[in-house]
């Protein structure tokens, strides 16, 4: 409260209701939002024939990138964005997941690495 008296003024204190402190997340928290994120991208692929498999390394390797101590998991939106829906977008629109398939999303080298099956391929694994 100390801290927020330096800050803000009187005038400013006063309009406020409640003040609410929010604790860290805790690493399973963190790792339901990567999850939560996944399902939602997974409906979009859904709607273009396309399913996805994101291995548990991957899943723990963006719950670590997406989450800031300061900021919680707010980053994670643009880590999920840059790693795994713009790689995904170029194999949608124009490479091996037009007409459907499947893509695997794996660890390596501490990148994200990509395997698409188109559908024929996908059927015989």
């Amino acid at each position: 409260m100390a801290e927020i008296k330096k800050v803000f003024t009187p005038e400013f204190r006063n309009r406020l209701d409640n003040i609410i402190w929010f604790n860290s997340l805790d690493e399973s928290v963190i790792h339901q939002v990567v999850d939560k994120f996944i399902v939602e991208l997974q409906v979009q692929l859904d709607a273009r024939g396309v399913s996805m498999e994101v291995s548990q390394d991957a899943r723990h390797w963006l719950a670590h990138k997406g989450y800031d101590k300061a900021m919680g998991a707010r980053p994670m939106g643009r880590v999920i964005q840059e790693q795994l829906k713009k790689p995904l977008a170029n194999e949608l629109l124009f490479g091996s997941l037009v007409d459907g398939g499947t893509v695997k999303v794996s660890l390596v080298n501490d990148a994200l690495e990509f395997e698409y099956l188109s559908e024929k391929e996908a059927a015989m694994h």
